[in-house]
């Protein structure tokens, strides 16, 4: 027997999709507070002392949080590789502009305190802001596009033909997606504050977080009840091979309405992730009324790990549907790699995974604590 058959392809595909959304909950809990942080620097710091606490909150943490995102692009790369072809290739000027309001973040950490300006410093602030706010709002975007169906096809070649555009993309629901992003990781931002700072600015941040908990509730719920009642989900009309090539022209798929909650009539468990992106919100909303910082943390990172899994179950087994030719559509069937190279990430991905988790556990076991004005005014400690 080759070591690979130990797992079949069919179970393979599912554990990759799996650690997938694994990676991409990863980035949302863990860099997520780092962009909701950026995106709440400007209303929640009046005074460049506060405005200190506030980057070095981060600061310190904020590289080893995107790792996630590089994990997540590296699987899809790998793992899946139609899938990257298409999104990567499709969304080019989506992904252009969130990795220019990335690069914004650290070159903001590192430059903002270089002159006593207060011009300079507060441009640097509302750059950092928008490093945090624009990369939030178009990963919602895009998430909303594909719950409506990505515009590409293939020919009998499988050459990708993506007939979008960027302005395309911005369409009533992706951008209400966008802003359930925007008030998810704005209230995971204000809750990671809240453990992390004191006086005004804490209390500023209880304030805009406890608004964005509220947002979320409203704005998950209404996003939810128009992907039900007007835009077409995707389903399979024929028999699939979970087991089969990777070629989705071998499926048959259509459109129909509601198909997108099939999924929680079939599999009841998994209305566990809706119902914790609402519970977790509103844990985070008491917990930070209450100024119960722990309370607060822990509900939002449920909050975010419930509203992040909620398309992904109610998509699966598709990853990337197409409204040109649902024909086309990528799902977890039809688009992975092989099966020796799904088995041999997952080897690499137990081995280096628990290390990720281990080393980012110790660097914020060092960090613990909160930052406060003495901490950013002593020249002898090292701050932003």
């Amino acid at each position: 027997m080759v070591l690979h058959d130990l797992i079949s392809y069919e179970v393979l595909r599912v554990i990759w999709w799996l650690l997938l959304g694994v990676l991409l909950i990863g980035f949302a809990v863990m860099d997520g507070f780092d962009l909701g942080t950026a995106t709440l620097l400007p209303f929640v710091a009046k005074n460049d002392t506060e405005r200190r606490v506030v980057v070095n909150t981060v600061g310190p943490v904020w590289e080893g949080n995107q790792v996630w995102l590089i994990l997540g692009g590296g699987a899809i790369f790998a793992a899946w590789p139609a899938i990257y072809a298409v999104s990567f290739s499709g969304f080019y000027l989506a992904m252009f502009a969130i990795l220019f309001a990335l690069i914004l973040r650290p070159v903001g950490f590192k430059y903002r305190s270089k002159r006593e300006s207060a011009t300079w410093r507060n441009t640097w602030d509302w750059l950092l802001f928008i490093g945090g706010f624009v990369p939030t709002l178009i990963f919602g975007v895009a998430l909303g596009n594909v719950l409506q169906g990505v515009p590409f096809r293939l020919d009998n070649d499988l050459r990708i033909f993506y007939d979008g555009s960027f302005f395309g993309l911005l369409n009533p629901y992706a951008l209400l997606t966008g802003l359930v992003c925007v008030a998810m990781l704005v209230m995971h931002g204000a809750a990671y504050l809240t453990t992390k700072t004191e006086g005004p600015v804490n209390d500023r941040a209880r304030g805009f977080g406890s608004i964005s908990a509220v947002a979320l509730i409203v704005l998950f719920a209404l996003a939810g009840v128009w992907l039900y009642y007007g835009i077409d989900g995707y389903a399979f009309t024929g028999a699939v091979d979970a087991a089969g090539p990777s070629n989705p022209l071998m499926n048959d798929v259509a459109r129909s309405q509601g198909a997108w909650f099939v999924n929680y009539g079939r599999y009841p468990w998994m209305m566990l992730a809706p119902a914790l992106g609402f519970l977790g919100a509103i844990g985070a909303f008491v917990g930070l009324r209450g100024n119960r910082p722990a309370l607060a943390m822990l509900s939002s990172s449920a909050s975010v790990f419930g509203v992040v899994a909620t398309p992904g179950v109610a998509m699966f087994p598709f990853i990337l549907p197409s409204s040109e030719q649902p024909g086309a559509s990528l799902t977890a069937w039809d688009s992975s790699s092989s099966h020796l190279t799904l088995f041999i990430m997952l080897v690499c991905a137990l081995i280096f995974v628990p290390l990720i988790l281990a080393y980012t556990s110790w660097v914020y076991h060092i960090m613990w604590g909160k930052v406060t004005d003495a901490d950013v005014t002593n020249s002898d400690k090292h701050a932003y």
